[in-house]
């Protein structure tokens, strides 16, 4: 049986996936998530953490044993059981088949959605409408899944139940208000099933489902970016000028005594700990102002025709100087097996790539069939460079694909944007059928 440390910071839910599946296997956990066993930001950062760990990312696993494992989802398998992880092939693809889901499907627009409620994310009302309609696509399916079934694989709370309530937790929390989950009854009644189960309680407590949908907190958020100094007055100048110190200082202390400052909101530990990650400066900031509005272009793309309105719309409004074309092809095709586990790859990429999203668009095409495939794509950026170079938060993925700049005015450029934009054509440079496709925006 495993017996091991969990490091987090309080209140993360992908650590409750772990500490969850431990509560069903009885497998002997430790969580260190406040000082002095855990401090976020300073103890992941220490070079003895970053030798077990080197990403420095929590939740991070160490057995008694000295067996280490990042990922969330990795460790809640690892501290998982049988009937946890599923007792048939069947179940257990089942069950990856839902772990998969949550990571892909739920987990951005959630994010996107919820993380400006918490004042640890800047609001941006397209964002948003656009991640309620993804959140009402995934609700859908889990409703429609569940009309016939009490669990998500099986007859018991397996793995996939745990995974997919913990990435549905905040949202229930948030922003799902009786009107916006009425449709989903299903759901519902699943989601307070497991969280009312007593492993799940252990961990999470009492659940209480949102009553009323949170909305930006514009003030939450300000007390999270730095402070600005403010320039220091003049002297000279207003009509309190020519007056004495003493005279003037007495009048600011009224002043003071006047208006008294407001009491500050306190964010709880998991917002903090969000939060608390040093705010970065904007790696395109350099770049002159370009005519080419990439989010129209996306707005194109996702509702009209690729071929008939999206693609002319690009060419035609593209800024040659302001953006560059990429294309990027997986270094370790012999490495992929399964098709869908293929495809996480493309997606785990996009996810840990979410804050260049404002400045790139991409389109990554999986070819091919099990233990026979390869991955490639077509990147818009904003400036002339490659831009996972700009940021070392954009570094994870990248170095694992060969990339290669295209001459945006040649046919090569054309004919391969056409493809990979439509996911339909020739594709005689790949030399394996289309599978599947996604879509960084």
């Amino acid at each position: 049986m495993a017996a091991g440390t969990l490091y987090t910071y309080a209140e993360n839910w992908r650590a409750y996936k772990a500490q969850i599946a431990a509560q069903y296997s009885g497998a002997r956990l430790k969580v260190a998530s406040s000082p002095p066993a855990f401090t976020f930001g300073q103890t992941n950062r220490s070079p003895a953490f970053l030798n077990n760990f080197p990403l420095g990312k929590v939740p991070a696993y160490q057995g008694d044993d000295g067996f280490c494992l990042f990922e969330s989802n990795a460790i809640a398998h690892y501290l998982s059981n049988d009937a946890l992880r599923g007792s048939t092939p069947q179940a257990s693809a089942q069950v990856l088949q839902w772990v998969s889901f949550a990571d892909s499907e739920i987990i951005p627009p959630a994010s996107a959605w919820v993380f400006p409620t918490l004042g640890i994310m800047q609001f941006n009302k397209q964002a948003t409408e656009q991640a309620k309609e993804e959140v009402k696509r995934v609700l859908a399916v889990l409703n429609q899944h569940l009309n016939t079934r009490t669990f998500l694989v099986g007859e018991r709370v397996s793995l996939a139940d745990i995974t997919v309530a913990c990435s549905l937790l905040w949202l229930f929390k948030q922003v799902l208000e009786p009107a916006f989950r009425q449709p989903y009854p299903n759901v519902t009644r699943w989601f307070v099933t497991c969280v009312n189960q007593p492993q799940f309680k252990a961990v999470l407590g009492e659940v209480k489902l949102c009553e009323k949908m949170a909305q930006f907190d514009a003030k939450k958020f300000a007390e999270s970016q730095p402070k600005k100094e403010a320039p220091a007055k003049k002297e000279k100048g207003g009509k309190d000028a020519g007056k004495p110190q003493q005279q003037q200082e007495k009048k600011e202390k009224k002043k003071e005594e006047k208006k008294p400052a407001p009491p500050a909101e306190e964010m709880d530990e998991c917002e903090a700990a969000l939060a608390s990650e040093p705010k970065t400066k904007d790696p395109f900031a350099h770049l002159p102002k370009s005519s080419f509005i990439l989010d129209e272009f996306k707005r194109k793309y996702s509702n009209e025709d690729t071929l008939s309105v999206a693609l002319p719309y690009f060419w035609e409004n593209l800024d040659r100087e302001g953006y560059s074309i990429w294309y990027g092809e997986y270094r370790f095709p012999d490495e992929l097996a399964m098709t869908f586990m293929s495809c996480n790859l493309i997606t785990g990429m996009f996810q840990r790539l979410d804050k260049l999203r404002k400045n790139a668009f991409a389109s990554v095409i999986l070819f091919g069939t099990n233990n026979d495939s390869s991955i490639s794509g077509i990147w818009v950026f904003r400036g002339q460079d490659l831009a996972f170079t700009l940021s070392e938060d954009w570094q994870i993925d990248y170095e694992s694909y060969n990339w290669r700049k295209l001459d945006v005015d040649s046919e090569e450029c054309k004919t391969m944007v056409k493809e990979y934009f439509a996911w339909e054509g020739e594709f005689k440079h790949v030399g394996k059928a289309f599978n599947q496709g996604k879509v960084f925006k």
